[in-house]
């Protein structure tokens, strides 16, 4: 499965001379979690089999590819999911604090389909603004750490190709930012399941198309992928 589509300003604009240089950020694979806890920041959360799979299968579809840089959130699960790309193109795999998972106040609960956590009063202080959001990082914060991750993954890739594997929300919000979506969102559409790839090519210093591919959605679980019903007590929050 793959998308493409291309702008026309300063994010994204087919009027840029120079190199082409391709920078991949893929959303980790699937994390060991019983509990079904919203683990956002928390250490300690490893892939589960399922996701070293998955990692596996990305590492496969890029083995070909001219990766000259791999770098990950500090988190256990991407720095786990980079470990096999690197490893196929003879890299280490750099960390880079900025691709980290948004902050969220739900951090190590339970917050999903049926949980009743919506009906909760000492909850709802932190669910009045969710254009912001109220419940964490704002989403242009989330923008600036992302471009500037994506700005020096092309430098340091420039005319050959990157890849950084971040979270679903910084994702999916610096690539609405660079097609210019808004912010805000329903977060059941977000074109950004397990182990996915959206690439950004630049020409120059300016990104010229916006692509997504899913290498592993044979091995996704149906409740994950982008525009699933919600599962009872599987809350798509906890695949972040």
């Amino acid at each position: 499965m793959s998308t493409e589509s291309t702008g026309g300003d300063a994010r994204m604009s087919t009027g840029s001379s120079g190199d082409i240089t391709v920078v991949h950020l893929m959303r980790h694979g699937e994390v060991a979690n019983p509990d079904g806890i919203l683990y956002g920041r928390l250490p300690g959360y490893h892939l589960s089999d399922l996701g070293r799979r998955m990692a596996d299968r990305v590492a496969e579809h890029l083995a070909s590819r001219d990766i000259t840089y791999v770098a990950a959130s500090p988190l256990e699960r991407a720095q786990q999911t980079a470990e096999p790309i690197a490893k196929a193109h003879g890299l280490d795999v750099g960390t880079d604090e900025r691709l980290i998972e948004a902050a969220n106040v739900f951090q190590g609960k339970t917050f999903g389909v049926g949980d009743g956590a919506l009906r909760k009063p000492g909850n709802w202080k932190h669910l009045v603004n969710p254009f912001r959001p109220s419940w964490g990082e704002p989403y242009v914060d989330q923008v600036v750490r992302m471009m500037n991750a994506l700005n020096s993954a092309k430098d340091r890739a420039r005319g050959h190709e990157a890849v950084l594997v971040s979270h679903q929300l910084p994702i999916w919000i610096v690539r609405s930012y660079v097609e210019r979506r808004r912010l805000w969102h329903d977060p059941r559409k977000r074109q950004c399941t397990l182990a996915s790839l959206t690439t950004f090519t630049f020409q120059g210093d300016r990104i010229v198309s916006v692509g997504y591919t899913e290498p592993a959605r044979d091995l996704v679980p149906a409740h994950l992928l982008a525009g699933a019903k919600p599962v009872r007590g599987k809350g798509k929050a906890f695949g972040a």
